[in-house]
């Protein structure tokens, strides 16, 4: 089922989440919607507090950003993930900047720099324990998602010159006032 995607303005999207365990309500239908979610309104990442679930669960599927070439059989699998109570455990040293965008903060695009190589720990859908690195374009996705779930938007990551010159966007969306392909709750 295709769930409503909270915009910009929800205090729901500055909260920290909390952990779940196996026993969560309805987990497998939820990751479901959340999976239908995300590819209805075309996205590669979609976390639980932007469907207004105040839990460390986000979700991605990074294939959009390669060609089938490009990826190795190892990455392949790496593309599309389900992560639950994740933690991330390392960030190297470098960074590196991409033009980064939000389903919750539509029409809005701005360069983010973030860890180019991270190590995670999480839970499957499954509640298998993982391990993992990534880097280049995955440990983004990652990064956005994981500040998704502390409370944290790409928007709260740039310059307070640039957030002077979007504010009046934000405020739209905030409101309501913009048109997208896909189900929003707005909060007015």
């Amino acid at each position: 089922m295709i769930l409503p995607i909270l915009s910009y303005g929800n205090s729901i999207l500055k909260k920290k989440c909390v952990d779940i365990d196996s026993s969560y309500p309805n987990l497998n239908e939820l990751i479901s919607d959340m999976w239908d979610t995300m590819y209805n309104a075309e996205g590669v990442g979609l976390a639980a507090p932007q469907i207004g679930r105040q839990i460390k669960l986000f979700i991605i599927d990074a294939s959009p950003f390669f060609e089938e070439k490009e990826v190795t059989d190892y990455e392949l699998k790496n593309l599309k993930r389900v992560f639950i109570n994740p933690t991330v455990t390392f960030l190297n040293d470098e960074k590196c900047s991409f033009n980064e965008g939000c389903l919750s903060i539509p029409d809005i695009r701005e360069d983010i720099e973030r860890f180019d190589s991270i190590k995670i720990d999480f839970f499957d859908e499954e509640f298998n324990s993982h391990s993992l690195d990534f880097n280049g374009i995955l440990s983004r996705v990652i990064l956005h998602e994981y500040d998704h779930i502390q409370g944290v938007l790409f928007t709260d990551k740039i310059s307070k010159f640039k957030r002077t010159l979007i504010q009046k966007k934000l405020n739209k969306i905030s409101r309501g006032q913009i048109d997208v392909n896909y189900p929003m709750k707005f909060s007015k």
